[in-house]
């Protein structure tokens, strides 16, 4: 039987960025996300309360790898047992945060996806709620994005997004029962869309657009509510242009079919204006 990353509970623990200006874009996290920065090598560690950030040096801004942790050890090695009977190559090296055995791929646009286990350490206090709870990619190939997360990986779709001639443009994965822990838009574009903090609550979103707006950062997008998910959010751009999201009210999963959402702006945005990718 395949074992799968949805059997293995997995959610997103960690991810990593490329800057060419790693100490400003380290200092920004600092302040917006609220977060302890510390130099390690050549690179910076940002973490905060259930959310943690590599910083490298890099000749652009650009997406480094997003780490998920598994329940366990024994579903961590489970999942590669399974992941290597499909003929995916495993990549192990020491570049995540996590300390214990672990491993990563490579998925069908090459970006680099760990799977470990979660040290349980205990993590720095912070005023603001917001674990790391999801990143979204841009692809110049939905279908063989999302059918390699599925197929290979083993998250489960919750909701696809098609236009007019029934083409897939974005979908909306799951490895837990929250509604997506990976989601991909159609794009010209290959590499990160966004990376989010689920603050959980309606009042957690404006304490958080209240700390924005004392720090003097912008809103990028919103607030609004998506329709997949049902969640409501406030999006950021940090110095280097990444876009960041704090969502709150995520639909939970148990039990229901994939849901079919009509490509246009009021499905990524119920009350408003929409941050269209195609």
């Amino acid at each position: 039987m395949f074992y799968t990353a949805f059997q293995a509970h997995a959610y997103l623990h960690h991810i990593g960025l490329y800057s060419s200006k790693p100490n400003e874009l380290a200092n920004f996290y600092k302040t917006a996300l609220n977060m302890k920065k510390v130099k390690s090598g050549s690179s910076w560690i940002l973490k905060g309360n259930n959310r943690k950030l590599v910083i490298s040096k890099g000749s652009k801004a650009a997406f480094s790898f997003a780490a998920f942790a598994c329940q366990d050890m024994g579903s961590l090695n489970l999942l590669k047992k399974n992941v290597l009977s499909k003929g995916v190559k495993i990549i192990e090296d020491k570049h995540s945060l996590f300390e214990r055995q672990n491993f990563a791929i490579l998925d069908h646009d090459k970006n680099k996806i760990y799977f470990g286990v979660s040290d349980k350490k205990k993590e720095p206090l912070s005023d603001l709620y917001g674990p790391l709870q999801h990143v979204t990619f841009s692809s110049k190939n939905v279908n063989n994005f999302t059918e390699f997360y599925r197929d290979v990986l083993g998250f489960r779709v919750s909701d696809k997004v098609v236009n007019k001639d029934g083409d897939l443009t974005t979908c909306f994965m799951r490895s837990n029962q929250e509604h997506h822990t990976v989601a991909c838009f159609l794009s010209k574009k290959v590499g990160l869309d966004h990376h989010s903090y689920e603050a959980g609550t309606w009042e957690e979103i404006k304490n958080w657009c209240d700390h924005f707006g004392k720090e003097k950062i912008e809103l990028f997008w919103g607030p609004g509510r998506h329709g997949p998910g049902n969640n409501l959010f406030a999006f950021i751009e940090d110095s280097d242009k990444n876009k960041i999201e704090i969502s709150g009210e995520l639909e939970i999963i148990h039990d229901r079919p994939i849901k079919i959402w009509p490509h246009e702006p009021r499905t990524l945005n119920l009350w408003g204006k929409a941050f269209m990718r195609s």
